[in-house]
């Protein structure tokens, strides 16, 4: 059975990306200069490609339409048909992906928009990397596959995460050390606070003050039993500046004092 599994033959994929993958090959391919037509497959690889150039991509019969910005991502074993207009180059990556763990759906092309120069500098860290660091290639494209993850539509779901919710995950785990007001976490979203609390609702069937509250107690757990930071020193990193509330926090969130925590209990 190959890395992953099709989804829907020539449109989507399910790919796993709990573990890195393993990248075979990479490289600034150019084609279209010997012929218009190019027609192979990769038996046991998988071939992601960001695009500079427009062309028609077939994938075991699907048609695509590839432009600048767009990025395919192709299972092992299918055909693939480029029909090009000249000299054509994009970034190329054939790899292994991991066998195992959750599924994410993404679709065979995909357009990456506003993400394209960051994506394309993922990929060229990768490339340069390659040839002296193969571990560090495989987690530049590892990261690449995340961004376009990120990007597509979960299974199961109508529609992706909502980009502003994103943003304002984003502007809270950057700021649990300081005040934290829902006004200002919905300005850094760029959405009203009714709109945000919406999403929070659809993405964590919960409130924003819970969430803040839930990361707070995390990161102090992480904090108390893995450093050798004071208590005080935990509770200001977590944004709780007065210790006895931390101590009410920590046992109504953790079910312990910070001392039983740090303790190991």
């Amino acid at each position: 059975m190959p890395d992953g599994c099709w989804v829907r033959p020539g449109h989507s994929v399910a790919v796993r990306l709990d573990e890195p993958p393993r990248v075979l090959g990479l490289g600034v391919g150019v084609h279209g200069t010997t012929g218009p037509v190019d027609v192979f497959r990769l038996p046991d690889l998988w071939q992601l490609h960001l695009y500079r150039y427009t062309a028609e991509l077939l994938v075991d019969g699907a048609v695509h339409v590839i432009r600048p910005g767009r990025v395919s991502l192709v299972p092992p074993g299918a055909e693939v048909r480029y029909h090009y207009r000249g000299r054509s180059e994009h970034l190329y990556v054939h790899l292994r992906l991991p066998r195992t763990g959750p599924a994410v759906t993404l679709p065979v092309v995909q357009d990456i928009g506003e993400l394209t120069p960051a994506v394309s500098e993922t990929l060229l860290r990768a490339v340069a990397s390659a040839p002296r660091s193969p571990r560090q290639a495989d987690a530049e494209v590892w990261s690449a596959l995340w961004r376009l993850a990120e990007l597509a539509e979960p299974a199961g779901r109508e529609s992706r995460p909502h980009a502003s919710f994103a943003a304002a995950v984003a502007y809270i785990e950057s700021n649990l050390a300081g005040r934290l007001a829902v006004p200002e976490v919905a300005r850094a979203a760029g959405v009203s606070h009714n709109h945000l609390l919406r999403l929070f609702r659809a993405e964590t069937e919960g409130t924003i003050v819970a969430y803040v509250r839930r990361r707070r107690m995390e990161r102090a757990r992480h904090l108390l039993r893995e450093s050798t930071l004071s208590i005080p020193a935990v509770a200001a990193a977590v944004g709780v500046e007065d210790l006895q509330a931390f101590n009410k926090a920590c046992r109504r969130e953790l079910g312990a004092s910070p001392r039983t925590i740090r303790a190991g209990g």
